[in-house]
């Protein structure tokens, strides 16, 4: 059907390609196509978020929520469905700017075909993405074997719980520069002499051990996209547009038209070469390709919204969402110091392969590092005992006052108003994650993205993850624990699936290359085509699968 005059996409609004989404399916196929002579458009719903731009302040943060009917269009977009809350981010470089830097790849002999998931590829199938992936993210271990690095209490913590329990210890390749070029010795707080981004010049260094990975690295020390594939496409020629979300998906006469509104309050300030230079909402813009890269719950909620226009869609839209069996424990009363905020949010990762695992599902737990200002909360657990030594401090005082012994120093005083720091030292949180059920469903109710998931038929699976976080616990001479227990609703940081792949309609949304069933000239390269979870952090295996999509619909020469 020929699209109504006023939503025909004038010359200058056609391009080869379209892609919605700047995350690590976007920013992948943008790059490549861009790279291969395609005209490429990317539209990004957020806002750029360049080094040192990001919210540190409690007024900062309050504004850093993405809420656009309520007028903020910050970073942090947090979801609440019935039984499971989800958080992703909302920003040019999607969740490269607040994960935290892990490109493990999916395990050989998780890429199954049985009734709880269908792989419809294996891992061969992706090896030379993972390696193009990897070599762009620039992904390194973390340097322990250097100082002051190996001077990392939580990583050598990790390490020696994983040889307590009997489980694979390991440090993961992380997407952060720690030295200023390669072959160079790693040491925190170098400048890095290419500091380009898709911003613009800029100043970056090495990483400074603050802990501050999954809030926005403030000196550019994380290599997320904007330094990687965003500015290799728009160096190739990429059109990048921020603050556009895509409403609208049809076909006409030339291909597929895709209409965005533009959040122009919150385009101020930001460069012109990230902005639509035509400041008007609703816009059109037309290609005969596009790829949907928006994540698991903006690419299915577009797919949903859009169906009447798109009737050949799999009915599998919407199905096998996971949480990648995310879950977050916290080891207390450890009985040596973890100072959780030195350091990369992760650093280290303890593996149970699926014959390893209670449940016959694999898992990982890795060391979840926070920022300083965080230590203080936990901190405040030790007031009480403070408060008696700070109260038996001041009686001494006052007696040697009263003697005529007065010493002008405070030191001692303050030191016993402080008190040990026990409570913030000796914590630890653990990020947990693996090989749930898939088998939760995105809908919509009204017009708002709806999530029907119980974790019930994923309960074996978390107990036996649960029991993994405790063992680390008791190994570290503490306590490892679910924050209120069942009580609380679960948080996934890495949804996936909604538009699952499979070899035809009837198995999945898009086939194993990304294409949409029934759709041609469609594509999906996100977290939304897995079938199943990844089991491990799932950044790199999303961008692999894009390459692999690239391939597919511009072939490298």
């Amino acid at each position: 059907m020929a699209a109504e005059p006023s939503r025909r996409p004038d010359a200058a609004d056609r391009f080869d390609a379209i892609v919605i989404g700047s995350g690590f399916g976007g920013s992948v196929t943008a790059c490549r196509l861009a790279q291969r002579g395609r005209r490429v458009l990317l539209l990004e719903r957020g806002q750029p978020w360049p080094a040192g731009s990001f919210p540190r302040t409690p007024r900062q943060t309050a504004r850093a929520f993405w809420a656009p009917r309520a007028g903020e269009h910050g970073l942090y977009d947090v979801r609440s469905f019935s039984r499971l809350r989800a958080v992703v981010s909302s920003g040019l470089g999607g969740g490269s700017l607040i994960y935290a830097n892990v490109m493990l790849r999916k395990d050989p002999a998780t890429f199954v075909d049985h009734e709880h998931e269908r792989w419809p590829l294996h891992y061969d199938d992706l090896v030379e993405g993972y390696e193009r992936v990897e070599a762009m993210a620039g992904a390194t271990p973390y340097p322990f074997e250097h100082e002051p690095y190996a001077s990392t209490p939580k990583t050598r913590a990790m390490l020696d719980a994983a040889r307590a329990i009997g489980l694979s210890g390991e440090l993961p390749p992380l997407a952060i520069a720690f030295a200023p070029d390669a072959g160079a010795t790693p040491w925190p707080g170098v400048g890095l002499a290419d500091s380009g981004s898709v911003h613009g010049h800029g100043t970056r260094s090495t990483c400074r051990l603050c802990g501050e990975c999954v809030i926005g690295c403030q000196f550019g020390a994380k290599n997320t996209l904007d330094y990687t594939y965003l500015r290799t496409a728009r160096d190739a020629g990429a059109t990048i547009r921020t603050c556009c979300e895509a409403v609208e998906l049809h076909r006409d006469d030339d291909g597929w038209v895709v209409t965005y509104r533009q959040h122009l309050a919150a385009r101020a300030g930001h460069p012109e070469h990230l902005l639509d230079p035509v400041p008007r909402s609703p816009r059109h813009v037309g290609a005969p390709q596009v790829v949907l890269a928006a994540g698991t719950l903006g690419s299915t909620a577009l797919l949903l919204r859009n169906r009447a226009s798109l009737p050949g869609l799999s009915p599998m839209l919407g199905r096998r969402f996971s949480a990648n069996g995310d879950l977050l424990m916290f080891v207390r009363g450890a009985d040596r110091r973890l100072d959780p905020s030195h350091g990369p949010t992760i650093t280290a990762s303890i593996r149970a392969r699926d014959r390893a695992s209670p449940s016959g599902r694999g898992f990982f737990l890795q060391d979840a590092g926070a920022p300083a200002a965080s230590e203080w909360l936990w901190h405040g657990l030790d007031v009480p005992g403070d408060a008696w030594r700070l109260r038996s401090a001041l009686w001494r005082r006052l007696g040697r006052r009263v003697r005529g012994r007065s010493q002008p120093q405070l030191g001692a005083l303050l030191a016993a108003g402080l008190g040990s720091g026990r409570s913030s030292s000796a914590m630890l949180p653990l990020l947990g994650m693996g090989r749930d059920i898939p088998d939760g469903r995105l809908t919509l109710r009204g017009d708002s993205l709806d999530l029907s998931w119980r974790e019930v038929p994923s309960r074996a699976f978390f107990e036996g993850l649960e029991d993994g976080g405790r063992r680390v616990g008791r190994a570290l001479g503490g306590r490892a624990h679910r924050p209120l227990g069942r009580l609380a609703r679960l948080v996934t940081v890495h949804p996936l699936g909604g538009c699952p792949m499979g070899a035809t309609a009837v198995d999945g949304v898009v086939d194993p290359w990304g294409a949409v069933h029934g759709a041609p000239g469609l594509w999906v390269a996100d977290g939304s085509v897995m079938p199943g979870p990844v089991g491990a952090n799932p950044s790199l295996t999303i961008a692999a699968l894009a390459e692999r999509s690239a391939d597919a619909i511009a072939p490298p020469p």
